[in-house]
């Protein structure tokens, strides 16, 4: 055990996150490399955002198509190159990845007169860069710390994503004027600093003040080995990855359903406008965020269990979604928007993330990829024709798309505490060493 701080800054930390002293410097590494990420991506997301009201339900519909066989076949690329990369370059090469194509897509713009076809590439592009290095960077989180160690630190950590999401979107809405692709350049800088950062905190040993390592240490020099599908087989393979699937799976439908709303709400308003208020929508959820993470999210899920932490939004979105149903205007749909994606991003995705402790390195960094993308593409597409079908087709208006959607949310609430189960079964089995990791095993 170690021994009580005496430092009053240490003490003051421990009592609001949770974070031991021989804990900062990883914790702080992890929250900055977060931070950046999300910066450089919020940087875009407004902008790519404000674009989608000039096109149709239909339209927006056919990008998310394309963009889920985009991500399919980035994925199964990822699969091939992690087979052969030593994990030391691993997590440092996606996010050098990132960095030229940012580049490389801001030189290719102004060869195209085509301003639509540019604006649509570039819609796809930023939403492929929202899901994969995020993805990889938990990956990351939930191999280098332990699962005692993600319940108290992984809510604090994912208060760095809201610090660079909070930031990002200064820039679009301070300096709108900079050129929507400039903006790229601009991400592909901010994106630098990743790459030192990752691999710092791979060689950076958690010890404790008795001289043993805490952390997971594991060899790095060795490739993951397997194939370009190696991902999709662990993830068809094993009942545990497919329930976090179908719980990510019906987040992506509420956040479908809400994204169009939202979208043909601002029809009638100019892009600026639209930008602005898509601004405010993130500035507003990442300082709630923010607030959830640090004060909230780890003693929710050391008081609770990861189960009753995974259903605490969908019971709320639930909720909001009967309030749009009943006043289906922009301020309300506004507002749960941001509740939705706040609580998303201090509660529940720390949350999910908790899971993949439970999993083999493997896992970790090729099957975590098939649903963070594959699946939550595949919800994109999926859902967002179902929303242009029960729009189009049946004909419902807000109110009874807000109606499916609240049932919709039900099921995704009984998915997490399924969830939370199966983890509780697995704690008991690991504290009686009866059987292995939830990923040698079938839940």
């Amino acid at each position: 055990m170690n021994a009580p701080s005496t430092n009053p800054v240490t003490k003051l930390i421990n009592s609001i996150a949770k974070i031991e002293a021989y804990e900062l410097k990883a914790t702080f590494a992890s929250f900055s490399l977060a931070m950046i990420l999300m910066g450089a991506y919020y940087i875009l997301r407004p902008v790519r955002d404000a674009l989608t009201s000039d096109w149709s339900d239909a339209e927006l519909s056919i990008l998310w198509t394309i963009n889920f066989f985009l991500s399919f076949a980035l994925v199964a690329i990822y699969g091939f190159v992690a087979s052969r990369v030593s994990m030391k370059n691993l997590v440092p090469g996606v996010y050098s990845f990132f960095i030229v194509t940012f580049l490389l897509f801001y030189f290719f713009s102004s060869a195209f007169d085509n301003s639509i076809m540019v604006d649509k590439a570039f819609y796809l592009w930023v939403s492929v860069y929202s899901l994969f290095p995020i993805s990889i960077f938990w990956s990351f989180m939930s191999d280098i710390y332990t699962r005692e160690q993600s319940k108290r630190l992984f809510g604090i950590i994912t208060t760095g994503a809201s610090v660079g999401a909070l930031a990002g979107p200064f820039v679009p809405l301070l300096f709108a004027d900079l050129g929507t692709y400039n903006l790229m350049i601009v991400a592909s800088l901010v994106l630098l600093p990743t790459i030192p950062i990752a691999l710092y905190l791979r060689g950076l040993d958690f010890v404790k003040n008795n001289g043993t390592s805490n952390n997971k240490r594991v060899e790095l020099n060795h490739s993951l080995g397997g194939n370009w599908f190696s991902g999709f087989k662990l993830f068809l393979k094993n009942p545990f990855l497919l329930s976090i699937g179908l719980f990510l799976f019906l987040y992506t439908g509420i956040g479908s359903f809400i994204y169009f709303e939202l979208k043909n709400l601002m029809t009638d308003i100019s892009r600026e406008e639209r930008t602005q208020i898509w601004s405010i929508i993130d500035l507003a959820t990442n300082t709630l965020t923010i607030i959830t993470g640090l004060f909230i999210t780890s003693r929710i899920a050391t008081r609770f269990g990861i189960g009753v932490t995974l259903a605490l939004l969908p019971v709320v979105v639930v909720i909001g979604l009967v309030s749009v149903a009943i006043a289906p205007a922009l301020a309300v749909v506004v507002g749960l928007q941001i509740f939705r994606r706040s609580g998303n991003y201090a509660i529940t995705r720390p949350a999910r993330e908790m899971l993949f402790t439970y999993v083999d390195q493997e896992t970790r960094f090729k099957a975590k990829q098939v649903i963070d993308v594959i699946v939550y593409r595949g919800g994109d597409v999926f859902w967002g024709w179902a929303f242009t079908l029960l729009t189009t087709v049946v004909g419902l208006g807000m109110a009874g798309v807000a109606l499916v959607g609240a049932g919709i949310a039900a099921i995704w609430a009984a998915t997490g505490l399924h969830l939370g189960k199966q983890v509780e079964l697995k704690d008991k089995n690991i504290a009686t060493n009866t059987t292995g990791e939830l990923n040698d095993q079938p839940s």
